[in-house]
């Protein structure tokens, strides 16, 4: 299907409530004890959100052919992940943050003790999705490809490490080789899996296909993260659903501050051209994935 703005922007409406749907039936229901833990797993999942981890598996997935429906567990659980890292990234330990997808963190609105909690089961509930959806891959091996790369890039070596390096670099001075591995890790780590995960649940991948789409993903998952540090700079409270200059509150090293605002843009530019180049090996069934890249540069929150 040849894709236009006014397709992607339908297409994105519909893996939004697609993703919603399915992890509403994942999660357990609020009334179910224990009742406040519940509640605050919906409360940080179900918030309103861009949801653009599940649209990256689903979009990957429409790329390679494949009925959503195998991959909406695999979109449901990158998901889950990345509401858990949230939970944790706006505590006090951490972030100290107040504010997340225009409403108040989860700790705030519940207290500390719960929101760690609700990280910690969040965590569990996306790999016992992965290992018990009935609906995707009855590739046992595939499976334990998913769990496994989840695992890795959600942990030391992914996103939780990149978490560890940017605790570390607050009122540090870091080169951009140095902020680009913190990056790399923290954000673009999990955006590489989304599209991992959607390349396992297809029979035979031609190694060059998988090859492709990896490099892509590494692409927009550092453009993503450098568009994200612009907004910081450029952004406002309301729009961007969390506190406008946090990192430059918190004294953290960002694209801009490096490098300034105007090359940080340039950058995106330059990641976003990489990852259309990525793509080439495949036709206008990757149009949905271009524009993906094209979205991330341009998003305003």
């Amino acid at each position: 299907m040849k894709i236009d703005a006014q397709i992607f922007e339908s297409l994105v409406e519909d893996y939004q409530q697609r993703v919603e749907a399915a992890l509403d039936q994942w999660l357990p229901p609020a009334d179910v004890n224990p009742v406040r833990l519940h509640q605050a797993m919906r409360y940080a999942v179900l918030a309103p959100g861009k949801r653009v981890r599940p649209i990256l598996v689903y979009a990957t997935a429409a790329t390679l052919g494949l009925d959503l429906k195998k991959v909406d567990g695999a979109a449901s659980a990158v998901e889950i992940i990345h509401a858990y890292s949230l939970i944790h990234d706006d505590l006090p330990a951490m972030d100290d943050d107040d504010l997340r997808r225009g409403r108040p963190t989860c700790h705030r609105k519940f207290d500390e003790a719960t929101a760690i909690l609700a990280g910690d089961a969040l965590q569990a509930l996306a790999f016992y999705i992965i290992s018990h959806d009935p609906d995707m891959t009855a590739d046992a091996s595939a499976r334990l490809q998913m769990i496994e790369n989840l695992s890795l890039f959600s942990g030391s070596r992914g996103m939780a490490g990149g978490q560890a390096i940017d605790l570390a670099a607050v009122g540090k001075t870091l080169n951009i080789a140095e902020l680009e591995t913190m990056h790399i890790h923290k954000t673009g780590a999990l955006i590489r899996t989304c599209v991992q995960l959607a390349a396992f649940s297809t029979n035979g991948l031609d190694e060059r296909y998988f090859a492709a789409l990896d490099s892509y993903a590494k692409f927009i998952g550092l453009s993503f993260q450098v568009q994200d540090d612009i907004l910081d700079v450029t952004g406002d409270t309301a729009t961007l659903g969390k506190t406008q200059g946090s990192d430059s509150a918190h004294n953290k090293p960002t694209y801009p501050s490096i490098i300034g605002l105007d090359a940080s843009i340039e950058k995106t530019r330059e990641l976003h051209r990489n990852a259309l180049q990525a793509l080439s090996i495949f036709g206008e069934e990757a149009d949905i994935l271009r524009y993906i890249s094209a979205w991330f540069i341009e998003r305003k929150n």
